[in-house]
């Protein structure tokens, strides 16, 4: 079997992850390196030893130039939809990382075009992947802890002190701030793991001096009864992330990874998680090869661009 052939666009920080994963899986090579900053080129091809790749400062001619089967796109989020859009319409296949893209308009519109194309878009939401939200999911889903009365989804982080200077804190590239970054992978395990429909939100939001937000607490009505609070903070001194799912017949806690069940009078249980059989870059590739379905498909990822719209709203913030 021929391997996929794979462009990297963007080869930042987290294009490491993938070049990672995508070099542990026989059925992928990747033979091309898009990125305006020759440093970070040069610095992904020596880590992986790729000697052989092209290499391009420009998306487009290292489309039109080079055969390729798919793309990961890794880049600033206002240009992941004209880089997918212009894959997909080439008849290649894409991984995009979060968030899908900055408006609903153009998560729309993407989806059309990949539908058009027929080949498979996915986003790139690893916790979908990972064991302690698989059993949360599950777990919700299976009634463990009965109907879901409230969540609270919690991040903190240094985010601020970490991309003063730096592309993330450009408006015009980042598309917002902490929420529409970091953020997206808290929303993401808000409606993932709990399959419900924000109704009703409000917010209050601060920049900390920063040319985008930074700290946002939202408090959330969803249709199927259930109330949340959501705090996406990044002026925070370290990383803590925290769940709190509150169900009529229990509730489950998160803590940086650690997962106890608590019901009414008994003593907490850690349960037995599943373990990691895939990625999400694996789970791009065996989509691609058709041994199962897009994981994150386009219509997941819309909803959490809607979602980070509605509290951008009601919030009165206009990221760009």
């Amino acid at each position: 079997m021929s391997k996929i052939r794979i462009g990297m666009i963007g080869t930042g920080g987290i294009s490491q992850v993938h070049g990672r994963q995508l070099l542990e899986l026989e059925e992928a090579d990747i033979i091309a390196l898009c990125d305006t900053s020759t440093e970070n080129r040069e610095k992904f091809a020596a880590k992986f030893a790729l000697e052989g790749v092209k290499h391009y400062t420009d998306y487009k001619v290292m489309l039109d130039e080079i055969e390729l089967d798919a793309v990961v796109i890794c880049s600033p989020h206002t240009l992941h939809f004209q880089q997918a859009t212009d894959a997909l319409s080439r008849g290649l296949h894409v991984l995009i990382e979060k968030p899908m893209t900055c408006s609903s308009e153009e998560a729309e519109l993407l989806i059309a075009t990949a539908e058009k194309a027929g080949k498979v878009m996915q986003v790139s939401y690893q916790r979908h992947f990972q064991p302690e939200f698989l059993f949360i999911r599950d777990a919700i889903a299976n009634g463990e802890i009965g109907k879901l009365t409230s969540i609270t989804a919690s991040l903190y982080q240094e985010w601020k002190q970490f991309t003063t200077g730096l592309w993330r804190q450009v408006p015009e590239l980042s598309g917002g701030g902490m929420l529409m970054d970091s953020g997206s992978h808290i929303v993401d395990v808000l409606l993932w793991t709990t399959g419900l429909t924000p109704a009703e939100v409000k917010t209050n939001l601060h920049t900390q001096g920063a040319p985008v937000e930074i700290d946002s607490f939202t408090s959330i009505r969803f249709e199927e009864g259930a109330v949340a609070g959501l705090n996406i903070i990044g002026f925070a001194p370290c990383w803590h992330e925290t769940y709190v799912f509150c169900g009529e017949d229990g509730g489950i806690f998160y803590d940086n990874g650690k997962i106890t069940i608590q019901r009414f009078g008994e003593k907490p249980v850690v349960p037995e998680l599943p373990k990691q059989t895939t990625n999400q870059d694996k789970s791009f590739i065996d989509a691609i090869l058709g041994r199962h379905e897009v994981k994150v498909p386009g219509t997941f990822a819309l909803k959490v661009v809607k979602f980070t719209e509605m509290i951008y709203q009601a919030g009165g913030y206009k990221p760009y």
